[in-house]
């Protein structure tokens, strides 16, 4: 039994005590015991949009930097292909030529019996077959009468002069020349002629002088 503070009793029952945490007249949630009232959210700045900004730019620029690294890796790699590629060429026409260079001789035989017909039954055969594998590895023979004398592919061996020729030119083919594409494996040995000097300035030269040699006579 309890006194009431009215001097009344009253009579001893259960206490229902609600711990629902949803208030189901409110719908809110209730703050329990020992605990602190959530703290509301606070609004949301602009501090975090800039951040966003600043990382998107780096982000950028490191894309641009890698993207830089990449063409560069790109370029050293063509270069270096395009050196190997041109390395393999460069060693493949030595070796070639090497080859071909020691074939040289046989190709002068062939040549030489060719002029005095004596290329004939199988013999003249096997000569046609050499001439024509060499040909396809690039081979070429050149030096031909009446073409303009260049030092850079022609060895005179012989000089006179012609009153034929208006500039130095193969008058005959002593030895062929061979080469493959712009590299000359053997020059053409030739016979070159100079146009013949003027004579006639030279008559006219001369008539002064006897002219004046008989004055002072």
């Amino acid at each position: 039994m309890t006194s009431s503070p009215n001097g009344g009793e009253e009579k001893e029952g259960p206490v229902i005590r609600d711990k629902r945490r949803i208030d189901p007249e409110t719908g809110e949630v209730r703050a329990q015991a020992g605990e602190t009232p959530q703290a509301q959210e606070a609004p949301v700045d602009g501090g975090g949009a800039k951040a966003t900004g600043e990382e998107d730019s780096a982000l950028k620029t490191q894309l641009a930097e890698r993207l830089a690294d990449l063409q560069r890796l790109k370029a050293e790699y063509d270069n270096y292909r395009k050196r190997v590629e041109r390395d393999r060429v460069a060693v493949r026409e030595q070796a070639l030529g090497q080859v071909l260079t020691e074939l040289l001789p046989v190709l002068d035989d062939i040549g030489r019996a060719r002029d005095h017909e004596e290329l004939t039954g199988g013999f003249k055969s096997v000569a046609e077959s050499l001439e024509a594998v060499t040909g396809k590895l690039g081979l070429e023979r050149y030096g031909e009468k009446g073409e303009p004398f260049d030092p850079v592919v022609h060895e005179a061996l012989m000089h006179s002069h012609s009153a034929d020729v208006t500039e130095t030119s193969v008058t005959d083919v002593l030895q062929p020349g061979y080469r493959i594409g712009e590299r000359v494996l053997r020059p053409a040995r030739v016979a070159v002629a100079d146009p013949a000097p003027d004579s006639g300035a030279g008559e006219s030269g001369d008539g002064p002088g006897e002219a004046d040699g008989e004055t002072d006579e």
